[in-house]
Order: C-alpha cells, then sequence, then structure tokens
C-alpha cells in the first residue's frame, strides 16, 4: 500500500496544476519513502534504513524549507 502510495504521490508531482500542489507532492513522496525504509527496515531486523529514513526526514524538510521560500519570495538566500 505505501508502494501504491509513492506511485499515486509521483503522478501528482509530474501533473500537478501549480507549484504549490508539486511542493505539498514532493513533501508526500518523502513522508511515504520514509514509511517505506521503516518498514522495510523492521522486515529486515537492520538499523541502517532507520538511519536511511532519518537523513531523507532531515533531507526532506531543507528541500521543502527551500522550495516554499523561493515559490514566496523568489529567492532562497536573503
Amino acid at each position: 500500500m505505501v508502494a501504491v502510495a509513492v506511485l499515486l504521490t509521483l503522478y501528482r508531482l509530474i501533473r500537478g496544476p501549480s507549484a504549490p500542489d508539486r511542493i505539498l507532492a514532493l513533501d508526500t513522496l518523502y513522508i511515504n519513502t520514509i514509511a517505506l525504509l521503516v518498514l522495510l527496515g523492521i522486515q529486515l531486523d537492520t538499523t541502517m534504513y532507520f538511519e536511511a529514513a532519518l537523513i531523507i526526514a532531515m533531507l526532506g524538510f531543507a528541500g521543502t524549507l527551500a522550495l516554499c521560500k523561493y515559490v514566496i519570495r523568489g529567492r532562497i538566500i536573503e
């Protein structure tokens, strides 16, 4: 089900009618990827996937902030 959610989110990312919709789809894609990695880590009983999920969460947060600042203000660095 999480893989289906990733595919549907990719569709919204590509097809999104506006920039805010695409930013929201990208943020949702990060969340779905984190869920997929956590489930895989539980299934395989290893901590490597949990660390990868944490890194993706941090990069996803920073990426979402940068994209939102760019859409609102037109530049990232003030």
